[in-house]
């Protein structure tokens, strides 16, 4: 009856609904991912400049410091994902938002005034900690205050403002000096949270607390006034009363292990995927690669182009659909990879007169790079791809997937859990990325993404479903059934009633 009431008064059969509101609430979330993606990206054009000899010589770093520099924030990642995962149900999304901007502008306090080494590795720690906060809370609010119809397109804005996070570093490493860089990054978090002060509670968050008249309150003010908010608001009263509280014996029904697994695994696959160390060494793999234009500026074009990738995304996410946007992204990766573990191989270059400790990959360079300057722009075009590849599906769909699939009685520790795992993962291979170049170049690593590229491809076909179009609740019942999205109104009210 009440999907039939807009016929009965006269008002048009589809509900009017203005997002002006949902889009500002979502760009002051999101503002927490700009900070993520600038912090992440941080050491890329930093760790050249404390490794020279002309660095401060408090500040120098060989190459094990330097390791630790760039894979420690991984670490303070999974710290803060743990932290999400009692925060998000405790004090709710959007305050452990919130709360990220504690350990973020502290981070930065320290790097920017740095005078020893401890500082610049426990800042970088600590904003490692935002950002791990941040990943396993923004993506979840968005989705609970999303209406289905646009919730694709702005799953994608936390990995879109992270992009755009890096670039802004990017560009302005260009001409800032490194110290003022760190402080540049606290500006975007006091704005978030000034804003997010007047921006509403999850209504999901706030009817699982019992508080119904607010819940009604904030559904509305995302929605617009002239918009009837009954159906929706029923189906998410349905959602939770059919949840309630999880134990472990619950977990081992299908409606939760098998988001939740799905969850985990992409989260982990995103990051074997060599997503994080590519970033955080990018100059550093540039200027081993000897490729034709100054890392720099090679750093700064992929960050371009990986926003031109996530905006095709975002546009084509609620069109190709999210398996479609997947498989196109596990291809173009496995291209590169493989183009870039040739490369790097290169078995064919003849030896040169070089002493036998240099790597294969500086004689690659040398030799390909002289002999013919095109050769110099293939890492440069293969990194490109690469980028692409990732931030047109695994990068924004691997976090819009964690945050529709996972049920809402365990999506804030679920939400954690993927996290931290995640970041986990990150810390191993960021780490370990560096002693594999070390010893064997730079084409054992491209192999290891290279072998990932595929196992993401064959995941998708066999375990990730179609989300496109779906309500939280069809989603939800999908693994509740194991096969339908349709769900069962008979059924289901005889059920409560």
């Amino acid at each position: 009856m009440d999907e039939e009431t807009p016929l009965l008064t006269g008002t048009p059969s589809k509900p009017k609904i203005n997002n002006s509101k949902l889009f500002l609430a979502v760009f002051a979330a999101v503002l927490g991912n700009f900070t993520f993606g600038y912090s992440l990206v941080f050491s890329s054009p930093v760790l050249p400049k404390l490794k020279s000899p002309d660095a401060d010589p408090r500040l120098r770093m060989d190459t094990e410091q330097a390791a630790w520099f760039g894979s420690i924030y991984s670490l303070g990642a999974a710290a803060g994902g743990l932290g999400a995962m009692l925060l998000n149900d405790l004090i709710g999304r959007k305050l452990s938002i919130m709360m990220s901007a504690i350990p973020s502008t502290i981070g930065y306090m320290l790097m920017g005034g740095a005078v020893d080494l401890w500082m610049l590795h426990l800042g970088r720690f600590l904003t490692g900690v935002a950002g791990g906060m941040t990943a396993a809370s923004i993506p979840v609010y968005i989705s609970e205050i999303s209406h289905k119809t646009v919730r694709g397109a702005l799953g994608s804005c936390p990995q879109i403002t992270a992009v755009i996070g890096a670039l802004v570093l990017y560009s302005l490493s260009l001409k800032v000096p490194w110290h003022w860089m760190a402080v540049a990054g606290e500006l975007p978090v006091l704005l978030m949270v000034v804003l997010l002060v007047f921006m509403p509670y999850s209504p999901r968050r706030l009817l699982s607390l019992g508080r119904e008249e607010q819940a009604e309150r904030a559904l509305r003010w995302l929605r617009g006034e002239h918009y009837d908010t009954h159906a929706e608001f029923r189906d998410i009263q349905h959602s939770i009363k059919s949840q309630g509280k999880v134990t472990w014996s619950d977990l081992a029904a299908p409606l939760y292990y098998r988001p939740i697994l799905i969850s985990v695994v992409m989260r982990f696959l995103q990051q074997m995927t060599g997503i994080t160390p590519i970033l955080v060494y990018l100059e550093s793999i540039f200027s081993h690669s000897k490729a034709a234009l100054e890392p720099k500026y090679d750093a700064a074009i992929v960050g371009a182009v990986r926003l031109l990738s996530v905006v095709v995304a975002a546009s084509l996410m609620e069109k190709a659909g999210r398996k479609a946007l997947l498989y196109t992204s596990s291809m173009l990766m496995f291209l590169s990879t493989l183009t870039l573990t040739m490369i790097y191989h290169n078995p064919g270059c003849p030896p040169g007169p070089a002493p036998p400790n240099i790597t294969a990959i500086s004689d690659f360079s040398s030799h390909s790079v002289v002999g013919n300057p095109v050769a110099g722009l293939l890492p440069l075009i293969c990194t490109m791809v690469f980028i692409f590849g990732y931030a047109m599906g695994w990068g924004p769909i691997t976090w819009l997937l964690m945050s529709e699939v996972l049920p809402l009685a365990a999506r804030g520790v679920a939400s954690g859990l993927c996290v931290t795992v995640s970041w986990l993962t990150a810390f191993m291979i960021t780490h370990v990325f560096t002693h594999l170049e070390d010893k064997y170049g730079l084409y054992v690593p491209y192999l290891l993404f290279m072998v990932v590229c595929v196992l993401c491809l064959l995941f998708n076909a066999v375990c990730i479903p179609e989300t496109r179009g779906r309500s939280l609740e069809e989603i939800e019942n999908y693994f509740r059934t194991g096969r339908s999205f349709t769900i069962n109104r008979s059924n289901s009210n005889a059920q409560t009633s």
